[in-house]
């Protein structure tokens, strides 16, 4: 492992960070993101992504420039698609004259690009040592730890400290009206409790039974407590059972209107999702179903404890509806809210 001061460098001028795939993983890089602003305050910061991710850099405010990189049009084995979507971001990453080029991924795929910008300095992720010919500083990830403290220790071991952490994500305000004006089309208001639920995640193992979020639904809306459904386009069939039980459903709305939506809310309930990550970055009391917690898992960043685990066994139908119930009632008192909570409590 080589580390170095980030005395050897003129002042930074063009900065080149990468991260692809999912939406948490990008959310994840956010506090390193504004490491690197705040040791290189003048820097133009360029953020090399997946095309479906590229409009949450909007509420990363110390980036400057994003390159989406369209990793469907690469594997669609269409040599019309394939070929300009391949020379446009290799185009653009040379065309960019970065400084310092920043791997926060370190598989074969970035180490290359992050080696093909061409920056005198680039860091990245060893992995048990592979791939040092892309980087000239790198590390080893310490997977027993959260996945943000992964990416600040890489910059830790290329010399820079951070003074303070900030997970900080500001939602455009462009999104947020949007917000408002779906609450307001669906008859919610924005002053009253929200309870905003995520049913679900990447992997059906990671869900927790949908019948258990309506009855969770259910008990809180009788107790005066507003409800929004969410999910991606391919949710709406299972979601719309949902909307015949009379709750508001979002489901494929633009990826930042629904982070608008988040805001808005009191309370946000789901699974290990990269919008669970998002709302802990927009400042939102979460409250996450996970199988099992421990080092490196992928808790609610600086709140392990905002977790619901199974009570039996490590699987996701084994968090009972009680224990829910339970922990949002904490939660929405953590938060000020004062709701009805007389009467027995639901079980399953």
């Amino acid at each position: 492992m080589n580390t170095v001061s980030t005395g050897i460098f003129d002042p930074m001028k063009n900065i080149l960070l990468i991260r692809l795939k999912s939406i948490g993983d990008v959310v994840f890089v956010l506090p390193a993101v504004n490491t690197i602003r705040d040791h290189f305050p003048a820097a133009r910061i360029t953020f090399l992504t997946s095309k479906e991710n590229a409009p949450l850099l909007s509420g990363f405010r110390a980036v400057n420039d994003v390159i989406p990189l369209d990793r469907a049009a690469l594997r669609s084995g269409n040599p019309l698609r394939v070929v300009p979507e391949f020379f446009r971001p290799l185009h653009r990453l040379r065309a960019g004259k970065f400084s310092l080029a920043v791997d926060f991924q370190g598989y074969g795929e970035t180490a290359w690009l992050t080696w093909w910008s061409g920056a005198p300095e680039r860091w990245g992720s060893l992995e048990g040592g592979r791939r040092r010919w892309a980087f000239t500083l790198g590390t080893t990830r310490d997977y027993r730890t959260h996945p943000v403290e992964q990416n600040l220790f890489l910059l830790h071991q290329c010399g820079l400290r951070s003074g303070g952490i900030r997970n900080e994500f500001i939602l455009p305000e462009a999104a947020l009206g949007e917000a408002r004006r779906f609450f307001a089309a669906q008859g919610l208001d924005a002053a009253k409790p929200t309870l905003y639920l995520q049913p679900f995640t990447s992997s059906p193992q990671k869900n927790w039974p949908l019948e258990n979020y309506l009855a969770l639904g259910q008990f809180w809306r009788d107790r005066g407590v507003q409800i929004i459904f969410s999910g991606g386009p391919a949710d709406r069939p299972q979601l719309e059972r949902m909307e015949a039980n009379g709750f508001t459903v979002a489901a494929g709305i633009p990826r930042l209107t629904d982070a608008g939506l988040m805001k808005l809310s009191t309370l946000i309930v789901g699974g290990d999702t990269g919008f669970m990550h998002l709302a802990v970055a927009l400042g939102k009391r979460v409250l996450m179903l996970i199988i099992k917690a421990g080092p490196g898992k992928a808790v609610p960043f600086g709140h392990p404890d905002w977790i619901v685990v199974p009570s039996g066994r490590p699987i996701m139908e084994d968090i009972g509806l009680e224990q829910v119930v339970l922990a949002s009632m904490s939660a929405f008192s953590e938060c000020g809210v004062v709701v009805h909570t007389t009467g027995s409590l639901p079980r399953r």
